[in-house]
C-alpha cells in the first residue's frame, strides 16, 4: 500500500512538471525576437524589485534584463534616477526619498540602446525601518528617562523596606 502511495505521488510530481515546461519556454510577446538584432535588443523585460515593499528612506535593487548597454531606472518623486548596469541582467539600486509617498507605484525602465520602456509596480510603507547598526548611538528620550528613574526609585524603596522589616528583632524571642 505504501508503495502505491509512493508511486502516486511521484506520478503526480512527475505530471505537474511536464504541464508547467511550456509555460517557462513560452516565445517573448514580441514573436520570439531574440539577441541584440538591429534595434540593439527587445528593450526591458523580466523587471524584478527588492524588495516589493520598501520603508521611506530605504534602498531597493531593480533587476531587468534586455538592457546589454544599461539603461536608467526612474520614478518621479519617489527616487532619482539610477543607471542600470550593462550585461544580459541590469542592476541598479536606488534610494527611496524620506518625502516619498506612501503606497503602490510604478517604476520605468529604459534601455540605452533603445527607446523601448517597460514599467514594474512596488509599494511604498509609511515610516522609517529598523535603525539597525547603530547601536548605541540614539540616547533616550524623556519619558524613558523618567520610567527608568521611577523603576529604580521603587526598587530603592523596595530594598529599604525589606533591610528595615528584616532588622526588627521578634518580641517573643527576647
Amino acid at each position: 500500500m505504501r508503495a502505491f502511495r509512493a508511486l502516486t505521488m511521484t506520478a503526480a510530481v512527475c505530471a505537474a512538471i511536464a504541464l508547467s515546461a511550456p509555460l517557462a519556454s513560452a516565445d517573448p510577446p514580441n514573436g520570439g525576437v531574440g539577441g541584440n538584432g538591429g534595434n540593439g535588443g527587445n528593450g526591458p523585460s523580466n523587471i524584478s524589485v527588492n524588495p516589493f515593499a520598501v520603508h521611506q528612506g530605504s534602498t531597493m535593487q531593480v533587476s531587468a534584463s534586455g538592457c546589454g548597454h544599461g539603461g536608467t531606472v526612474s520614478s518621479h518623486g519617489n527616487f532619482p534616477p539610477a543607471n542600470l548596469s550593462a550585461g544580459s541582467i541590469g542592476f541598479a539600486t536606488v534610494r527611496i526619498f524620506n518625502h516619498a509617498s506612501p503606497g503602490n507605484h510604478t517604476l520605468s525602465v529604459r534601455c540605452n540602446d533603445n527607446s523601448l520602456v517597460a514599467t514594474h509596480r512596488f509599494r511604498i510603507l509609511d515610516g522609517r525601518g529598523a535603525q539597525g547598526g547603530i547601536g548605541g548611538s540614539i540616547g533616550p528620550s524623556a519619558a524613558e528617562t523618567a520610567i527608568g528613574a521611577s523603576l529604580v526609585g521603587f526598587a530603592a524603596l523596595g530594598a529599604g523596606v525589606h533591610v528595615v522589616r528584616r532588622r526588627r528583632p521578634l518580641r517573643s524571642q527576647a
